[in-house]
């Protein structure tokens, strides 16, 4: 099977991005499974109801999240009742949201978790004992299942997946917005790559107006975010999986430039 996995959606420039990507790349490479990173798809924090059902119409299937997921308040409800968005499963149990999706597809059960790091990140438990617990006591365990490993820490995205190589089918890193070139199968079968990237507006500062940044460090004044609109790309990466034991057998990036009004 081939899972298709894009880095945050950032904004409208990354929801347009993919409108203009997904429903012909989907049929011509037969992709399976369609899954995002979500927790920047609205103005760049957090989620809406509307936006969530405008990627779902262009062809994503479920969604990972990350510290950004409650960002809006008018969020939270929908959060609660929608089944198709994985909070960070490290976060308290009282957050709203599911902490893991099981979605069926072609006879096929595939798991996503969403986990959050911890250095030089908000405080949250560790994804490594509570992953680690939640593999112990999940019960009729599926063989295909997906990590995005959200976290500012590229060695703690390293360490977590050589530490359940073998135990997962892919771990993929969120959150830095910026692709790195490190996609590989490790040595026990789990397909790696540190962070995807965005898709958005990549002529910018993480998807945010180059001139908002600057201010905020010269001057030391919390800004406004403000999205950027130029230089618009998708980032994603493609995962062929052997469905019979989980296993990555295939990973490649995707950098392309879309051209957006």
């Amino acid at each position: 099977m081939k899972i298709l996995f894009f880095g945050d959606i950032f904004g409208k420039q990354g929801q347009k991005a993919i409108m203009s990507f997904l429903p012909d790349y989907k049929i011509q490479n037969n992709i399976d499974i369609c899954i995002a990173n979500c927790e920047n798809l609205t103005e760049g924090k957090g989620v809406s109801e509307s936006d969530i059902k405008e990627m779902q119409k262009a062809g994503i299937d479920i969604f990972s999240s990350g510290n950004h997921l409650y960002d809006r308040i008018e969020g939270m409800q929908f959060i609660e009742k929608e089944d198709k968005i994985a909070k960070p499963l490290n976060y308290p149990k009282e957050a709203p949201g599911n902490s893991f999706i099981k979605y069926k597809k072609k006879e096929i059960t595939t798991l996503l978790i969403t986990l959050c790091g911890q250095s030089f990140m908000h405080p949250v438990d560790s994804p490594f004992f509570v992953f680690e617990d939640f593999l112990s006591n999940f019960p009729d365990l599926p063989k295909v299942i997906i990590v995005d490993f959200h976290a500012e820490s590229t060695a703690e995205k390293k360490t977590f997946g050589y530490y359940f190589d073998g135990k997962i089918t892919a771990m993929i890193g969120t959150h830095t917005h910026i692709q790195t070139a490190d996609e590989e199968i490790l040595e026990n079968g789990t397909g790696y790559i540190t962070d995807v990237g965005m898709c958005g507006s990549h002529n910018s500062i993480i998807g945010i107006k180059k001139e908002i940044a600057f201010k905020r460090l010269i001057t030391g004044i919390p800004l406004r975010h403000i999205t950027a609109n130029e230089g618009v790309q998708i980032n994603a990466v493609v995962i062929d999986v052997d469905e019979n034991t989980g296993r990555t057998t295939g990973i490649f990036r995707i950098k392309e430039k879309i051209y957006t009004t």
